[in-house]
């Protein structure tokens, strides 16, 4: 099995979008029918859409985890709020705009 869908809700896309793009993601804008103006990407056969959250934050309390490229330019304009070690590698944990923890490494 393969995760191929991963979609968040957030209270602003655009912040959210902006967040996800310095990890590295392109996203585009995408409207399906009457359904809401969202950002999708896809990236080794996984969709990650943001979707819209009518403004609130969500009441998710999901950890996501990426691994980046550029690791170190990330950092400088994403501060960590943590990190450890785990399986000989340095784990980076962010906070996006909705309040999930993130974690990167490279």
């Amino acid at each position: 099995m393969k995760i191929s869908l991963l979609v968040i809700r957030c209270k602003d896309i655009e912040v959210s979008k902006n967040f996800y793009e310095i990890l590295g993601l392109s996203f585009v804008k995408e409207k399906h029918g009457n359904g809401p103006t969202h950002y999708s990407c896809e990236h080794d056969n996984c969709v990650f859409e943001l979707y819209p959250n009518k403004g609130e934050a969500p009441l998710d309390n999901n950890r996501l985890g990426f691994k980046v490229s550029k690791l170190s330019i990330i950092l400088n304009e994403l501060a960590a709020t943590d990190s450890y070690e785990f399986s000989g590698k340095k784990i980076y944990v962010l906070i996006d705009p909705d309040g999930r923890k993130v974690e990167i490494s490279e």
